[in-house]
């Protein structure tokens, strides 16, 4: 049996989706201009992204520390384009035991339970954040891929 998702729409697709990231997940949005992504999540898309709080990098804050140096840029972006999947995925479009393959070439599973929808092992905590360019799912951890 299939279970309903829940979700929350915010229809602000003037903005693309480095400018919502700007408001709301400033670290995210910092980790984007140091991993040189800014123009690529600027552009045309679309773009599902799968963005972690700011709470979900302060529980990983030495690790973020380590990756926003210069020399780790190509590890950050790395990390960064496995929460990017191209297109845009919406929550209603999402069933359990689905794989979506990442911009880095990883597989994030999702898992719906009690209506609640899981990517890996976060929870998305708000879905369906429209952009210009696709959608910005928050969820609560930072998706790491195997390297």
């Amino acid at each position: 049996m299939q279970k309903k998702i829940n979700y929350f729409v915010m229809n602000d697709s003037k903005k693309d989706i480095v400018a919502i990231a700007s408001e709301s997940a400033k670290t995210l949005a910092a980790a984007v201009t140091a991993a040189g992504l800014v123009d690529t999540l600027q552009g045309e898309g679309p773009f599902t992204v799968f963005a972690p709080t700011d709470a979900a990098f302060a529980a990983i804050q030495k690790d973020v520390d380590n990756l926003l140096k210069p020399e780790n840029k190509a590890k950050l972006a790395d990390i960064l384009t496995y929460h990017v999947v191209s297109g845009k995925t919406l929550a209603a479009g999402l069933h359990d035991g689905q794989e979506l393959t990442t911009v880095q070439g990883g597989k994030l599973k999702v898992a719906i339970k009690e209506g609640k929808v899981m990517i890996g092992d976060a929870h998305v905590t708000m879905a369906d954040v429209a952009a210009s360019n696709g959608v910005v799912h928050v969820i609560d951890k930072v998706l790491m891929p195997k390297m």
